[in-house]
């Protein structure tokens, strides 16, 4: 993967269309990255609950255009962990790997509709807060839906979580966002998911978010949001994103 990104780099001039659903928002979308473009983001998270906080710091994520309708997924991260009354623990966290695939294409009449399963590999250390300990997978289905400088997308799917105290969860969530001029998009979503451990609770929660394009390259997301309902305080998440791919022909 990194071959190929720097390949990409030295060989690919940027490209005019840009892609923007997912990150910032928890919710994702069925919009693969176009055929044979990228995109790479340089983000860190923060997540504040009853117990302490955690986050990442920072994750590097690749989106790949690697066929037609078909998006290759890699996060890769630094994680930290600071449980209340205890010392912060920083190093390797999970790494997260997928493939979206467009199913079918947005018309007038219809929504997109696609999937992006995903795999949590546990390479983080779980005795010290930074991994969850065992694989995880999502198996989801998306839509999404346009209109002039609106769009919304959502969905949801279910999570297989095994492992000592956990157990498998669903997770639903739904995103609105307008174009409100070429440099800035602003959006907010709701989101529910059921217990993920023995003896959890179900939750709620919201997320605010903007885009704010540079250039066509060049770009910085984020967000901010907390649980209506769960152990979530306070949630907040950056990037820096640069988006490139081959020149269209003339």
């Amino acid at each position: 993967m990194l071959v190929m990104m720097v390949t990409a780099m030295l060989y690919f001039t940027p490209s005019p269309r840009i892609v923007w659903a997912g990150p910032p928002f928890v919710t994702d979308d069925p919009e693969p990255v176009e055929y044979r473009h990228w995109e790479v983001y340089v983000a860190s998270q923060y997540e504040n609950d009853k117990d302490g906080f955690s986050g990442t710091a920072p994750h590097f994520e690749v989106n790949y255009g690697a066929w037609p309708n078909v998006q290759l997924h890699l996060i890769t991260r630094f994680s930290y962990s600071r449980p209340q009354g205890d010392t912060t623990k920083y190093g390797i966290g999970d790494t997260e790997i997928g493939v979206k695939y467009r199913l079918i294409q947005e018309t007038d009449s219809i929504p997109m509709v696609g999937t992006f399963p995903l795999v949590e590999v546990p390479t983080g250390d779980s005795a010290r807060g930074l991994g969850n300990g065992s694989p995880q997978v999502f198996l989801p289905i998306w839509l999404q839906k346009s209109w002039g400088p609106w769009q919304t997308y959502g969905g949801g799917g279910y999570w297989l979580n095994p492992g000592s105290g956990k157990k498998d969860y669903w997770f639903f969530g739904w995103q609105g966002q307008r174009e409100l001029s070429k440099k800035l998009t602003i959006g907010a979503e709701v989101f529910h998911a059921t217990a993920s451990t023995e003896g959890g609770t179900y939750r709620n929660g919201f997320n605010v978010g903007a885009l704010v394009h540079f250039s066509e390259q060049h770009h910085f997301i984020f967000s901010a949001g907390r649980d209506f309902h769960g152990e979530n305080l306070f949630s907040a998440y950056g990037a820096y994103v640069w988006t490139f791919g081959p020149s269209p022909k003339k």
